[in-house]
């Protein structure tokens, strides 16, 4: 097996999922935190990075939800502090 450039992508999101999940676990995140969910977002989407390269459809699935998720809180995020207002 050949460790590619792209395993290193997809490597990189995986850390960077786990370790979003970790400080929400250990509570110095929180799930509408902007670093939560923008980790999520870049994780998931270096994933699918290195899926293109070696594609795996349940992976891609979860992959894309968990993308979808991450984009609807930063939306609710932004609408939130929108109309706090300044």
């Amino acid at each position: 097996m050949n460790y590619s450039v792209t395993d290193l992508i997809g490597n990189i999101g995986v850390a960077m999922v786990v370790f979003a999940y970790f400080r929400l676990q250990i509570g110095r995140w929180g799930f509408h935190d902007l670093p939560y969910l923008l980790f999520n977002l870049c994780g998931s989407s270096l994933i699918i990075v290195s899926l293109v390269f070696d594609f795996n459809l349940s992976t891609m699935i979860l992959q894309i939800f968990w993308i979808g998720i991450s984009l609807i809180g930063l939306m609710h995020l932004y609408r939130k502090r929108t109309e706090a207002g300044p």
